[in-house]
């Protein structure tokens, strides 16, 4: 198996060996041997170049020459492909005016993203290289295009703006080593995540642990006690012990539990239909280990480097959650669609939000779904998942506001209800993403035709026979609406970090 991937990989093969004995693929061993370095690397840097014993300048040139030693290894020739996407896009900043430079920005920034998806794709190597350069590739596509209408935010225009967006505003372009600091930077170029560039900056200059939203401040940040620099350590050790476990149960399941086997033959026609819905269900839920393992792995880098602290809890306890893409409890036991994806990669979801649904004059929530499938890839299967997404949404939202009021009576009768909506998500869920997981249409859609696309006629049939909103709900919104568009005028990215919960 590590053989047959070694051909497509371009990184180095200095791991071969390794590669052999525990038999996966070269390019999945160097992904995790560099992040395992990076990890390394970042305690040293908050030791060694801490803001207080080190200049800026320092920081940014260490932070990018061992971001792009670590892609070098990994992806070889291919990691040219950071630079020149950056390039492009530094010079669009640049010599483009501001007024349009966003916009200009944001197509070629895009555009290159989804050339080399194409080639990748239909040109040289489908579906062999499993660690895919596009992927760090898109990371770099949101900070460049979240900079470019930060910049166009903070330079020129005032009005108008949201509190994230003056937050987040840019006031000045940032010089070349700024931006390839920020685009490559050895924290987050292998798996990201995305943050904001004055998250970064402050991170870079020392600032971060700084109060920056007053009206959540407690006895730390709000000057009853004296305010020290927190210590990472606890979350860094509790993040790198869930990936841990969150390996262990992917290379334990993995291949006893494959997707495909929900398409054989065989297991579709002698497997009674109840026991195919456990199956697929125990199936997602082995996989989704490997993205806890990858998401996570990279927070605590991060965390480690002395990046993503968000302010103190109730009690006084840092929190390091400033960057974190995912909260894997509130997924595993999510009653809602919505909530699911609430807490599924959820640095994206803040991505698509403020440069394009917050933006788009026209249909936004059409242009964000677009957006979210351009930018996911060009593999057939990605647009099946997100096409079905859109009919599980509505139809989840039509349930939810027509059927759960009738279950608040007691509190007997709202768990029963919590417990059925999250047997429906997971099911819900799983159906949603196997095309996802499969790529490609033929197999995708014999796998809907083997559940007799059931779920996608029941939302149709739910959308078409539930309102929306219920008359008792809809009533009771529009009582809540100018006191709900308060509270959201008064939160930031930044301070409202905590996901509406289903209830």
């Amino acid at each position: 198996m590590a053989t047959q991937t070694t051909a497509s990989c371009t990184g180095s093969s200095l791991l071969q060996p390794i590669s052999e004995i525990i038999n996966l693929p070269l390019d999945q061993v160097n992904f995790v041997a560099c992040q395992l370095f990076a990890l390394l690397m970042a305690l040293l840097f908050r030791i060694y170049l801490h803001p207080s014993k080190t200049s800026p300048f320092i920081r940014h040139v260490v932070a990018t020459l061992l971001g792009l030693y670590l892609a070098l290894f990994c992806f070889g020739w291919y990691s040219l492909h950071f630079l020149v996407q950056s390039g492009l896009s530094y010079s669009v900043m640049v010599f483009v005016g501001l007024e349009h430079m966003h916009k200009y920005c944001f197509i070629v920034t895009l555009g290159y993203l989804i050339v080399c998806q194409v080639t990748r794709v239909y040109v040289f190597d489908y579906g062999m290289y499993s660690a895919d350069f596009t992927g760090p590739m898109m990371v770099i596509t949101q900070k460049i295009t979240s900079l470019a209408f930060e910049i166009h935010d903070g330079m020129t225009k005032r009005e108008g703006l949201t509190p994230s967006q003056k937050y987040l505003a840019i006031s000045r372009m940032p010089s070349l080593l700024e931006y390839l600091s920020y685009n490559c930077n050895f924290m987050g170029i292998l798996a990201g995540p995305t943050c904001s560039y004055n998250d970064y900056m402050a991170f870079i200059e020392g600032t971060g642990y700084r109060p920056r939203h007053q009206e959540n401040a407690n006895g730390k940040e709000n000057g009853k006690y004296r305010q020290s620099e927190p210590s990472p350590k606890k979350d860094v050790i509790s993040k790198l012990c869930t990936c841990a476990v969150s390996l262990g149960i992917y290379l334990s399941l993995c291949k006893l539990l494959p997707v495909d086997q929900s398409i054989d033959d065989e297991f579709v026609r002698n497997t009674p239909f109840p026991l195919q819905i456990v199956y697929l269900y125990v199936a997602m839920l082995a996989l989704r280990p490997k993205y806890y393992f990858v998401w996570t792995l990279a927070d605590a880098i991060n965390n480690a480097a002395g990046f993503g602290f968000n302010g103190y809890n109730k009690d006084g306890s840092p929190r390091w959650d400033l960057i974190s893409n995912l909260r894997i409890l509130d997924i595993e036991f999510a009653t809602s669609f919505k909530l699911f994806l609430d807490n599924w990669n959820i640095q994206t979801a803040q991505w698509l939000k403020r440069v394009c649904y917050e933006r788009c004059p026209i249909n936004p929530t059409a242009a964000t779904f677009l957006l979210s499938a351009m930018w996911h890839g060009v593999y057939p299967g990605y647009y099946l998942t997100f096409v079905t997404g859109i009919g599980m949404t509505m139809a989840a939202r039509a349930i939810r506001h027509n059927i759960r009021p009738h279950f608040l009576v007691s509190d007997v009768h709202k768990r029963v209800y919590d417990v059925i909506t999250w047997a429906a998500t997971q099911v819900a869920i799983s159906y949603t993403v196997v095309p996802f997981v499969l790529l490609t249409v033929g197999p995708s859609l014999k796998f809907y035709r083997s559940w007799y696309f059931c779920l996608h006629l029941l939302c149709l049939l739910v959308v078409l026979v539930l309102p929306v909103k219920s008359r008792h709900r809809g009533a009771k919104d529009q009582q809540e609406l100018p006191q709900k568009n308060q509270a959201d005028h008064n939160c930031t990215d930044n301070n409202c970090n905590q996901k509406e919960k289903a209830t």
